[in-house]
């Protein structure tokens, strides 16, 4: 598998909101900020210091996922999704391996992350990754959010 991962390109928008409605609507469903995030990326990721990058197998896009700034020298990794014809093929932790390297080339302090119970699969590798769970703060982003975690870089 010649797994290819690229920063996002305006070309990347629709697989992008595609990729992640998906799964969205799969397990929850598709709140406020998700559609500010996947209908207006450039302005509210890109344009605020923050990346996208996407996951390419033999010239289709098959993943992504993003880096939006979180705290000083902290970012939060999210809207990460893979097609589900393509899961169970470690694309995911390949995808998360880049994030965490990409974070470590940047000198960032730390990575954080929203997820849920409901996702028990992605929870394991996260913490294969050494991400921690910490507190949840009052005002959640998402409302499907039940787990924080963090990475110390």
């Amino acid at each position: 598998m010649d797994l290819q991962i690229v920063s996002y390109q305006p070309k990347h928008q629709e697989a992008f909101r595609e990729l992640n409605i998906a799964w969205l609507e799969k397990y929850f469903h598709v709140e406020d900020k998700d559609r500010l995030l996947l209908n207006n990326c450039k302005e509210s990721i890109l344009d605020k210091g923050g990346y996208i990058f996407m996951a390419e197998l033999n010239g289709e896009t098959i993943g992504c996922f993003s880096l939006i700034p979180y705290a000083p020298n902290i970012f939060e990794l999210g809207k990460m999704a893979v097609s589900p014809e393509y899961q169970g093929l470690k694309s995911g932790q390949k995808l998360l391996c880049f994030a965490v390297n990409f974070a470590k080339e940047h000198n960032w302090e730390a990575l954080v992350l929203y997820s849920s119970t409901k996702l028990p699969t992605a929870l394991h590798v996260y913490r294969k990754f050494g991400f921690q769970d910490i507190a949840l703060e009052k005002d959640l982003p998402y409302a499907r959010s039940n787990v924080k975690m963090k990475l110390t870089l």
